[in-house]
């Protein structure tokens, strides 16, 4: 290179004077900064895109609320009533034998040409009733009439089945019961329930609600927990975590008698967009 070129030239072509600029390591430092700037712009603009979405995105808040209710009497499948026996048939009316009565009238001394019935002979009366009338039927073998029975309705009750009260009762005369009743029951799921778990677990904005059913046996204990649904996004789970602890019922009670009871509970997880 000339020596009065030397002050005006790129450092890259000092330092590649001579050599092989084919070679491919002269273009690289050639266009280092032009790389550099591009991907700094790159890098710089994707950065103000992701915060323009999250700005975006941020003024959306999702809100998550619990409703319950009772749902014990809602849509229960009600024990099927075995139908009663009929009543078995009145036994058939049988009419008493005949018997052959003579007709007997008193003695009254009157003319023979007054006397209009003779009397029967004795020998007649040995074997036959004596009556008012006469009556043609078997003779007197010491045949007893039936007893006449005092008449009814002419139906037979059949004897009624005992209740089994060990059985699981749906329907009782007295249910269970929460102490403090159905409000105490509601605001002790409400304050325990976890309303931001469907919000946890990514659930979009709606309503997501589990039915329950829990046995209150006869010492107010509740066991065996059934979900007849599950929507999803760890609500299932979370409603049984609280029912578990919820024991300490008032026992149903059954024709003056603690009964099992299962109880039908509906719990909903609202989930809304501000």
């Amino acid at each position: 290179m000339e020596t009065n070129k030397i002050l005006s030239a790129d450092i890259l072509d000092i330092i590649f004077e001579g050599r092989n600029k084919e070679y491919g390591a002269y273009e690289l430092r050639k266009t280092y900064m032009k790389r550099i700037t591009i991907a700094l712009v790159g890098t710089i603009a994707i950065c103000i895109l992701l915060f323009l979405a999250s700005l975006a995105t941020s003024g959306k808040k999702k809100v998550a609320q619990v409703m319950v209710a009772d749902a014990s009497l809602e849509n229960m499948k009600q024990e099927e009533k075995k139908p009663e026996p009929p009543p078995p048939p009145p036994p058939p009316k049988t009419e008493p034998p005949k018997v052959e009565v003579t007709k007997f009238t008193p003695p009254k001394i009157v003319k023979d040409e007054e006397v209009k019935e003779p009397p029967p002979v004795q020998e007649k009366l040995e074997d036959t009733k004596i009556g008012t009338v006469d009556v043609k039927g078997a003779k007197d073998e010491g045949i007893v009439a039936p007893v006449v029975e005092q008449t009814g309705t002419g139906k037979v009750e059949a004897p009624k089945e005992e209740e089994d009260y060990n059985k699981v009762f749906t329907v009782v005369q007295i249910p269970a019961e929460y102490p403090g009743g159905l409000a105490a029951w509601n605001k002790y799921l409400e304050r325990n329930l976890n309303s931001n778990v469907p919000v946890d677990n990514g659930a979009p904005a709606a309503r997501y609600t589990v039915v329950l059913s829990f046995i209150v046996d006869k010492n107010g204990n509740i066991s065996d927990i059934n979900a007849e649904n599950d929507p999803g996004y760890g609500t299932k789970e979370e409603a049984i975590r609280v029912l578990k602890k919820g024991g300490g019922w008032k026992p149903a009670v059954q024709n003056g008698r603690n009964v099992i009871y299962r109880h039908r509970q509906s719990i909903t997880f609202q989930v809304s967009d501000e």
